[in-house]
């Protein structure tokens, strides 16, 4: 039968009545062989582009006027099951990207093709669509139901996820038109599993009812190789935020198959893919269990890969490395308030501050100097007491970073004077000898704020004169009322408001 007819046929037998004699359901070939002839249809070479395009519109039709009965049957497993999932995985192929040179990275010369490609998945998605459509509907049916409709999900799910996935944010290889129907095509599949969201799609809701990550995964896996990898430039943000849909406690299940492609990623030369492949390895840090990265020595290995990377210039990776460490270092280690000697042998949180502040001293940018101020306060609060150990250099560097303005926002220093505050409140014993030196910069600072005739905001400039305040309380307070008397005599030879309130604010502490 043509498929023009078979269409006209399926159209009337959707529309009689129960007992019509009209169009008696004998006169229709099975859906197992129609399909099939249609994916010898679509599968042949030699078809042209606009021959293959009517081709999808009639499957499409076909699945919209086909009868759910006709199509699944109400055998198990269905008849047509295996048809279906390999009309799915060749539709998937029919619209994958062009492969790409390992090592090319510029994609706009791929233009071209990938119009083409655009417009080839806003036609597939509809079948698919078309396809999930009577899933969807058959479900509700008391002659087919679940026990039907699961295994045809089970077999086309992964491959329509996948191809969603590829195409449903904005890339260079999609177009708004294709981007609308493969959001549209993931919001039906994930009411078509039953499930509330696409991360209960992937992850599952409970024991019994497991999720859809390990098929999909073992989509990605092949494309996750050391030499292929990038030959698809869609597969890393396909993995990337698949990973990130699956939480804890379901991650530790995957632990095996999500942490070397995380780390393949995160090794590459292309800053992009590094930033990528550390925020797949900081998603996986804080939905497994430290007890299981740390088997096998797995959370050495990924430390040893973000220490490598604190060596570059670029900010966005600095920033994501480093929020990385203060997550994997408790892992790593023992808090470093219960050890009992500051003079004690250097732990990772040892190794990973003496480089950042090493690359502070010297650093000009102030792209970079904003990250490192911003995320200092939090290592030396991991440190506690031990930040004693590294007193020397850290002071030189709150010194250094105090004198450079950093308008308008001012992020660097408002991160250093955190960064001091916590310093005193965990080394105070130590600060007598630094006050010299501290008081100093803290005053040149406060001048410099209150002189300051650039575009600031006055809500910076408050926060700044509170914070430098607030570390002039910290300091009196721990070298018993030594600030007090340093800033008596500044009191009364200073005439500008602002700074004699600061002072005051010391003086009436008690």
């Amino acid at each position: 039968m043509e498929l023009s007819s078979l269409l006209a046929s399926l159209k009337l037998e959707s529309q009689q009545e129960p007992g019509d004699p009209r169009q008696p359901v004998s006169s229709i070939p099975p859906a197992e062989q129609v399909l099939s002839q249609l994916l010898l249809l679509l599968s042949g070479g030699g078809a042209r582009s606009s021959t293959k395009a009517g081709m999808l519109r009639d499957l499409s039709a076909l699945f919209q006027a086909a009868d759910c009965q006709w199509l699944f049957g109400g055998a198990l497993p269905p008849p047509s099951l295996k048809v279906l999932g390999d009309m799915v995985r060749m539709l998937s192929s029919y619209v994958a990207l062009p492969k790409l040179e390992r090592d090319a990275g510029d994609l706009s010369s791929h233009s071209a093709c990938y119009a083409v490609v655009a417009e080839r998945v806003a036609d597939v998605g509809l079948v698919f669509l078309s396809l999930l459509g009577k899933v969807e509907a058959a479900r509700g049916l008391a002659s087919l139901g679940p026990t039907v409709v699961d295994p045809v999900l089970r077999g086309v799910a992964g491959p329509i996820y996948v191809f969603a996935a590829t195409h449903c944010t904005k890339r260079p290889w999609t177009s708004p038109r294709s981007q609308s129907v493969a959001q549209e095509l993931l919001a039906l599949l994930v009411r078509a599993t039953d499930c509330g969201s696409v991360a209960e799609f992937l992850r599952g809701t409970n024991e019994d009812k497991a999720g859809r990550f390990a098929a999909v995964m073992g989509l990605l896996r092949p494309e996750l190789t050391k030499e292929t990898w990038k030959c698809n430039p869609a597969t890393k943000h396909v993995f990337s935020q698949t990973l990130r849909q699956v939480t804890r406690p379901w991650l530790s299940c995957y632990l095996e198959s999500v942490l070397p492609p995380s780390l393949l990623i995160s090794d590459d030369y292309q800053e992009e893919n590094k930033i990528l492949g550390v925020l797949c390895l900081h998603h996986i840090i804080l939905n497994v269990p430290a007890a299981e990265l740390c088997q096998f020595n797995r959370a050495q290995v990924v430390y040893h890969a973000l220490y490598n990377h604190l060596y570059s210039r670029e900010a966005q990776l600095i920033q994501a490395v480093l929020l990385c460490l203060l997550d994997l270092l408790p892992v790593l280690e023992k808090s470093p308030q219960q050890l009992s000697k500051v003079t004690g042998p250097a732990t990772p949180t040892d190794e990973v501050l003496q480089l950042v502040l090493t690359h502070m001293e010297a650093e000009h940018r102030l792209e970079l100097r904003r990250v490192y101020a911003h995320t200092l306060p939090a290592f030396v609060e991991r440190h506690g007491i031990l930040i004693a150990r590294h007193l020397k250099r850290l002071e030189r560097v709150i010194v250094a970073y105090l004198e450079i303005c950093d308008v308008p926002e001012e992020e660097a220093r408002l991160g250093i004077l955190e960064t001091l505050k916590c310093t005193i409140q965990h080394a105070w014993p130590r600060m007598l000898c630094r006050l010299s030196v501290l008081l100093k910069a803290l005053l040149r600072m406060i001048w410099d704020v209150r002189t300051d005739t650039s575009l600031t905001p006055e809500t910076v400039k408050t926060a700044m004169l509170q914070g430098a305040t607030d570390c002039l309380l910290l300091l009196d307070r721990c070298t018993e009322g030594q600030v007090k008397i340093l800033l008596e005599g500044i009191y009364h030879s200073c005439e500008d408001n602002t700074i004699q309130e600061c002072i005051r604010k010391v003086q009436k502490d008690t």
